[in-house]
Order: structure tokens, then sequence, then C-alpha cells
């Protein structure tokens, strides 16, 4: 098959593309702009683009498919040519979806935890030599790409967003994949830019059960009032398998876990971790995966890329790097990490960079989310809020969302810069969260900084 990609460079579809150059496919792209590390893989298996920008001469009758990416405009000239000439056209999601059709899908959603829960039962099959097709949305060790599409496995395990599937597609990603078998580990109110009340956020959720294969299962977390009530309510002819935080205790810094055989160290730490663990034991149970070979292998699982990263240890500090950027992460991942060092200083930065972040009716959900932090820093760039085109977030907005006194706020990345630097990390762990990169702090002279 000729497939072409209309913004091939952005991080889920130049994996989708590889997984497909890898498959035998013939592949071409387009873009404006790619940045890395999209731009050297695709370079490293001649699909970069020769030129940037939109070309509808590209688009011709011997292509098979289109699929186009969301960082296309409906307005595409490379769209328009397609339409014009009449050619399938796909939304990400639905090419992966026709791509499994004839699987097993496995489907794990949720506002939070879909991609560590995903990792973890890539990373127990993987571990077991069993090979299964999969998406996910970041990298993992021992894995090539966050794509991987073939012909013969029966399985493929999907992360399931709930964002837009396309420009022209603004179904939720994951009301399209149809799942045999189907996690949902929590709501937490995001991406209100497309979903801008709780109520209609949370429809989304009844849809994707709803969506569910009869005769499928789903896993969810009883601890979850709204995903309890999605699930248990819905009268969709399903098993339903509910699941909670397993017992676990923390001494000197490290994680127990208790298991059948007894306490067992584990790498990752938190309650919503621990939580995460457990949806991804029972999917792994419905895989064929036993109880005990699920712990042998979780043992060794030191986390997704990006989620609770440890990224420098030194005698008596320690930095953590979090893609945590929304309220329920923050607060879940502050905590965790206070739970995991008690008796150190915890001194967390929170950048706000999101559309929802910069919403001043939304900051309030932010209420609380530091609190578990023993200094508590904001950073924001008030240029970032003029760029999403919103209207201006003050630092008093800010310290009233929070609403916490000894609140530090920045807006400058220089200053943001010179509190980091300019900080004693005896005794103390410092917690960087952001889907952004901190105004462009240099991370390796953080993790010299703390290893000293």
């Amino acid at each position: 098959m000729q497939i072409h990609f209309i913004a091939i460079g952005g991080s889920a579809m130049h994996n989708l593309a590889l997984a497909l150059h890898h498959k035998g496919y013939i592949i071409t792209g387009s873009d404006d702009v790619i940045f890395e590390p999209s731009k050297s893989r695709l370079a490293d298996e001649g699909l970069l683009p020769g030129t940037f920008g939109w070309f509808p001469e590209k688009i011709h009758e011997e292509i098979d498919a289109v699929i186009l990416g969301m960082h296309a405009k409906p307005n595409n000239p490379e769209l328009l040519r397609a339409q014009e000439l009449g050619l399938t056209i796909y939304s990400y999601p639905e090419f992966l979806y026709e791509q499994s059709k004839d699987k097993t899908r496995v489907v794990i959603g949720g506002s939070h935890g879909k991609t560590t829960i995903t990792s973890m039962i890539l990373h127990v099959l993987n571990y077991h030599d069993l090979e299964v097709d999969y998406m996910v949305g970041a990298q993992l060790d021992g894995f090539d790409r966050m794509v991987h599409l073939t012909e013969d496995n029966d399985f493929i395990v999907l992360e399931g967003d709930e964002y837009l599937s396309s420009p022209i597609d603004r179904r939720p990603k994951f009301h399209l994949y149809k799942p045999n078998i189907a996690l949902l580990s929590g709501i937490a109110w995001d991406h209100i830019n497309v979903f801008p009340t709780f109520e209609n956020y949370v429809e989304q959720f009844q849809v994707f059960t709803e969506s569910i294969v009869k005769g499928g299962s789903i896993t969810y977390n009883i601890e979850d009032e709204e995903v309890k009530y999605i699930v248990e309510s819905s009268e969709n002819a399903i098993r339903k398998f509910p699941y909670g935080t397993p017992d676990y205790s923390v001494e000197n810094g490290q994680t127990l876990l208790e298991t059948p055989e007894g306490p067992m160290p584990i790498e990752v730490f938190g309650k919503h971790n621990l939580s995460n663990l457990a949806g991804a034991k029972w999917i792994c149970q419905n895989m064929g995966v036993d109880e005990g070979d699920f712990y042998e292998a979780i043992a060794t699982f030191s986390g997704a890329s990006k989620r609770l990263e440890k990224i420098a240890e030194g005698k008596s500090a320690i930095a953590f790097k979090d893609f945590a950027h929304s309220p329920s992460k923050v607060t879940a991942t502050t905590a965790a990490v206070k739970e995991q060092y008690p008796n150190r200083k915890l001194i967390a930065c929170l950048e706000l960079h999101t559309y929802s972040s910069f919403n001043a009716d939304f900051l309030k959900e932010y209420e609380g989310a530091l609190d578990a932090a023993d200094e508590a820093i904001v950073f924001y760039l008030p240029e970032s809020v003029k760029i999403k085109k919103l209207k201006e977030v003050t630092p008093k907005q800010i310290a009233e969302a929070f609403e916490r006194k000894d609140l530090k706020i920045f807006t400058e990345a220089s200053a943001f810069r010179n509190f980091v630097f300019g900080q004693g990390y005896a005794n103390s762990v410092l917690l960087l969260m952001s889907s952004g990169n901190y105004g462009g702090l240099d991370l390796e002279a953080v993790k010299e900084l703390i290893m000293d």
C-alpha cells in the first residue's frame, strides 16, 4: 500500500509512519515544521520530507490512503486535493482501527494514568516474550517505536486518548477503537478548549464504555466516583472488573507492594502508580498472564518516559521530572513524592503551559494541588498566554487559585532559572512538572547541580 501522511512530523504520526514503513508500506508525507526527535527518526528511515510545506502535487490517484494529523488545518492544500480526487482519508485512530479490526483490541482510557498503565502492560508482555501490536504515548525502554503493527499478532494494546481525532473529525480518538478489553482509570476534567463543561467531558467516557464490543470487558477504578457510576450504570452487555489501590508500604524511600508471596520492592511509587499497577495486572491476566508472572515482570518496571522520571540523584538530593500539568495529576504527583520521601524537603515547581491552565475559570481547579510540597513554585510565561490568544493571566489570579500564601510565582525564564540554581538541595527533592520545557531550563545543568 502507498500511504501519504499530512502532518507527518507529530509524535504519534511519525511513529505510525515508521511502523508502516517497517511493515513494508510505501510512505510519503508533508509538514510545515518538524522538530526533534521526529526529524532525525524520519531522516534515518528516508521518510523526512525534502522540503517543508504543503504540496498538492504530492497527492495523486495512486495513493491508497491519506492519514490526516491534528496539526493540519481543514483548508490544508493537500487535504483539499485528496478530497477533490476522492481518496480515502483516515484520521490517526481510524487507521489504527482498520489495522486492528481482526485483532483483539485492548484499549486503556482515562484522564490520567493511561500512558503508565499501557506501558506497564507492554513491559510485562515484553518481559515474557509475548508479541503484541501496540500504540503508546511515550517512548519505552526496550521498544524501538511507540507504534508497532503486524499481520500476525492476535492482540493490539492501544492507549485511548480522549482528544479529537483530526481537524475534520471531532470525535475523541478512543471512541473509534471499539475495544474487546477496556480499562478506565479515572476522570478529571481536561481539554476544556474542546469540552467546555465537566458534564460534556464525562459524557465522552460514557460513549467509550458503550463502544466496548458486546461480550467484552471493562476493568475500572472503583475508587473514582465518576468512573464507578459510568461503568456500573452502563447497560452494555460486558463483564465488569473493579480494581483499587493495592496494599503497600514505604520504608526508607523504598515502596514495597504486598503480594501473595509477601512484600515485594518495586521501582515505581505513589498511590496513583500503585492503582495503575493494579489495573495493569487485571488487563494482563485477561490477556493470559498469570499473577505470579505479572509480579515478576512488574518488579523491573521503572516508569514511562516523562512520567515521574528520576533525572538525577546525589548523596542527599534527588530530582524528578514529570509530565503532570492538569490539577489532578499535579496533586497526585506531588503527594506521591512527599509520601516516598517524607523526611526530605520537597521543592515542587509547576510550569503552567497548556490552554486549560491559562483559563481564568479553570485555574481554580488547582486549589490545593501543591499543598504536599514544602516549597511550592509556579512558573509561566505571559507571552505563552498571548500566543494562545487568551486573556491575560496575572500572578494574583494564580495565587488566589492555588490558595497557598507562600506560593512563589515567576513570569520570566531567567528569574525561574536563577531560583532553581540558587537553591541548596541538601536533604531535598526537586520536582519539576510540566508538559513544556520550563522556559528552556538546562536540565543537564540541573542534573549536575543535584549530583554535586
